[in-house]
């Protein structure tokens, strides 16, 4: 699982096999050890609700999915869902979970075996 944070804007990006996890056991972690702490961050299945909400607790960031986008997720070609959480009337926490797709340029220089196909030639 990729995380990708700029302002107010979380992105995170799954593989094939990390979605397929998610679907049957609802939960995924990932850790960035410091010296002093770790940062942790997960994307849960959330059986009630209807759009993508997150929280921030403990040095643990959490995104949560809805059921049925989970769902969707695992059984259809969507490549995933976004939401924008209110904070005050000025702010809002932009949330973006995508399927990883594999690169067509030859600069890549990580195993893509786990990803999917990307559906366009060039990235």
């Amino acid at each position: 699982m990729k995380i990708r944070i700029r302002g107010n804007s979380i992105r995170f990006r799954l593989s094939k096999s990390e979605i397929d996890f998610l679907g049957k056991q609802g939960y995924l972690e990932e850790k960035t050890e410091f010296a002093t702490n770790t940062f942790c961050y997960a994307i849960q299945r959330l059986f009630e609700g209807k759009t993508l909400d997150a929280s921030f607790t403990g040095n643990k960031l959490t995104i949560f999915v809805p059921n049925q986008m989970v769902e969707d997720w695992v059984n259809t070609e969507v490549v995933g869902f976004s939401n924008h959480l209110f904070i005050d009337e000025n702010k809002t926490l932009s949330l973006l979970i995508e399927k990883d797709f594999k690169c067509t340029d030859n600069e890549v220089n990580e195993d893509q075996t786990d990803y999917f196909d990307h559906p366009e030639k060039n990235c």
